[in-house]
């Protein structure tokens, strides 16, 4: 079986579809390195960046403007390097595979841009740093990413998505832990910027990637290049049913989290905010990792995906409805553990089921860097749809009820697609 791996040139095939199981040496390696970029996100996202936009929003500028602003062109920069990265490791030759090069440069790049952050001294530093780290830990994890479809068989792509989602929230936590208990924004973005170093360092020097030699790249033209990056709706739709679905529970979820810090605040009068953040997202995580690795497992062992997925996005619907129909502390507690069900089994068995309808093994990493447009673009459409509702639309009960309408929306396209169960 292992032969089916092997080329002429005696080194694991990186083109082939994989049969023979990954074990859990690589998988825990591979997960490790995943939470530490997400903590690179995550503590800036959930903590450190609202704190800075408060405090360097010129005088009659919202910190809700400032912060809109700093975390859209982030994402927009996301939403265009992410593909890019992608597609530059599916072309990588090096002796080192395709996706390994990408991720030992991008994620160094990424902790000297959150250390820049720490330095921020006025809107313009501040959105130039949080754009770097976005280009950086882009690349990272686009190369990442395009490892599972690499290296995972089917039959285990919704064990390893399940770890991948828990190895995400677990990201997501310690980012905001760390963010929360350095003491600073300055110590908050340095103690991220080494953790998602040393997370990364077990996958990069201890596992091999699959090489492509040379000789099998595909010729390099600019307009093939360019045009490669559309993925036709007609020839591929089960591809843009579930591009749609992804793209459209995440924007209800980017809505949802976008200003927790201010809605704390503001709207219940929290008498610490950041240690409600906290707070809300330990429940949130707490209940995801009960169900993220599971709903994976079982998705596999039936070998179906789409029920869970439109499930999970009714559940993250309901959750949203109850931050807009129960303001108060035990109504958000409430909704970020109904939140982190259906999040965990979203983030599990949706990702087996975008690796599952994947178009062709020599465009893994672009087909996935354009399928996690579908991750970035909500972060920069959030923003524009949540600042005028917060501010002139209705407030927080609007917006809660926009982002629960946009995940109902998003869950019930997966039914439109043909290829999976």
């Amino acid at each position: 079986m292992i032969s089916q791996h092997l080329d002429r040139y005696g080194v694991e095939d990186a083109l082939a579809e994989p049969v023979v199981p990954v074990g859990r040496g690589w998988t825990a390696a591979l997960v490790v390195a995943n939470g530490a970029i997400w903590v690179g996100w995550f503590g800036p996202l959930q903590i450190l960046l609202a704190l800075q936009a408060a405090e360097l929003a010129p005088a009659g500028t919202s910190k809700e403007t400032v912060l809109a602003w700093v975390t859209g062109c982030g994402a927009a920069v996301a939403l265009v390097a992410t593909p890019l990265f992608g597609a530059a490791s599916d072309r990588t030759a090096s002796r080192f595979g395709r996706r390994a090069p990408w991720i030992a440069g991008g994620v160094p790049a990424g902790a000297a841009a959150l250390a820049l952050l720490a330095t921020a001294d006025g809107v313009p530093s501040l959105l130039l740093g949080w754009c770097l780290v976005q280009l950086a830990l882009s690349a990272a994890y686009a190369a990442l990413t395009a490892s599972v479809p690499d290296r995972v068989p089917r039959r285990q792509r919704g064990a390893v998505g399940g770890w991948l989602g828990a190895a995400q929230i677990l990201g997501v936590l310690a980012g905001t832990g760390l963010a929360t208990a350095a003491g600073g924004s300055a110590a908050g973005y340095l103690a991220c910027a080494a953790f998602t170093v040393l997370g990364t360092l077990p996958y990069v020097l201890l596992h091999r990637d699959p090489v492509l030699p040379a000789g099998r790249r595909p010729p390099l033209g600019l307009r093939a290049f360019l045009t490669a990056f559309w993925i036709s709706p007609r020839r591929h739709p089960d591809l843009a049913w579930a591009w749609l679905t992804r793209f459209l529970v995440n924007l209800g979820n980017s809505i949802a989290l976008l200003y927790l810090l201010y809605y704390l605040r503001d709207a219940l009068h929290h008498p610490d905010p950041a240690t409600g953040v906290l707070i809300l997202t330990a429940v949130n995580s707490t209940l995801l990792l009960a169900t993220v690795v599971a709903a994976g497992c079982w998705s596999d062992r039936i070998g179906r995906r789409k029920p869970f997925v439109l499930w999970a996005g009714v559940l993250m619907a309901a959750a949203t409805a109850v931050l807009a129909c129960w303001q108060s502390w035990p109504g958000a507690l409430v909704a970020a553990g109904t939140l982190g069900v259906g999040f965990g089994v979203f983030m599990s068995v949706d990702f087996a089921l975008m690796t599952d309808v994947l178009p062709a093994a020599a465009h893994r990493g672009k087909d996935l860097g354009v399928i996690n447009i579908a991750n970035s673009l909500p972060q920069v459409a959030a923003p524009a749809l949540a600042a005028p509702v917060v501010r002139h639309l209705g407030g927080y009960p609007v917006l809660y009820l926009l982002a629960a309408a946009i995940a109902l929306t998003g869950a019930l396209f997966v039914r439109r697609i043909r290829g999976v169960d």
